[in-house]
């Protein structure tokens, strides 16, 4: 992909969400059950932690009920301000996951959940990790998921991205698509595996702790997970 799209793609998304950012919020009231191990396993009492990609803040809860030290990010102008509402006690900013306003080794853990798959370009995508890397502490731990894919509207999608790139009609990567949020925006996608993760991690040097997926009790819902160690 051209750097100049996925600059662009970036854009988009940040004005999509900013967009859509009330409805958006109303989806993710509550926390996904099936990834609260996440943060009853691996959180400690006076950890230093950055939430990066925290949206709306659903997750701050668990981060305050163990008694961390919190930060939270989101480049959606939007969104950060629902979460400042929401939680006023909470440390929030409006910043840019790619660039982080932190120096090197100042996290004890940093959770990126649902975020690495709105990144375009595998050349973001590390420079994303490598940017988390930097901000963590030696041995700090990077918690993070990502959709993992599987229903048939959504394959349905992917073969309508894979048809149009090959006879030369997107712009976009292969696995990438966007995906409708109703009748207002098309949400830009990358599709993992959890092979194609866990290279990902390795190319930015961390050290794979654990990688899996999980899924909810209905089982519409399914995200990869990874544990790394810097």
């Amino acid at each position: 992909m051209k750097k100049e799209y996925a600059e662009w793609l970036l854009q988009k998304t940040k004005e999509d969400y900013n967009s859509i950012a009330d409805d958006f919020s109303r989806t993710r009231e509550k926390t996904w059950e099936e990834i609260e191990f996440l943060f009853r396993d691996y959180l400690k009492a006076g950890d230093k932690i950055l939430d990066l990609g925290c949206g709306n803040g659903r997750y701050f809860p668990l981060f305050k009920e163990k008694k961390v030290e919190y930060f939270g990010i989101d480049f959606s102008e939007k969104i950060i301000e629902i979460a400042i509402n929401k939680y006023p006690e909470a440390n929030f900013q409006r910043r840019d996951g790619l660039n982080l306003p932190f120096p090197k080794n100042f996290f004890d853990k940093i959770y990126s959940i649902a975020t690495l798959h709105h990144i375009p370009s595998e050349e973001l995508r590390i420079q994303f990790l490598k940017e988390i890397k930097r901000a963590l502490k030696p041995k700090g731990l990077l918690i993070l998921t990502v959709w993992k894919f599987h229903q048939f509207k959504e394959i349905h999608l992917l073969l309508k991205y894979i048809i149009l790139k090959l006879i030369g009609k997107s712009k976009l990567d292969w696995k990438d698509m966007f995906e409708p949020w109703g009748k207002k925006i098309e949400r830009y996608y990358h599709w993992f595996s959890k092979k194609e993760l866990e290279k990902l991690a390795k190319e930015a040097n961390f050290k794979i702790e654990k990688i899996g997926i999980v899924k909810n009790q209905r089982g519409n819902r399914r995200n990869i997970y990874i544990i790394a160690e810097k």
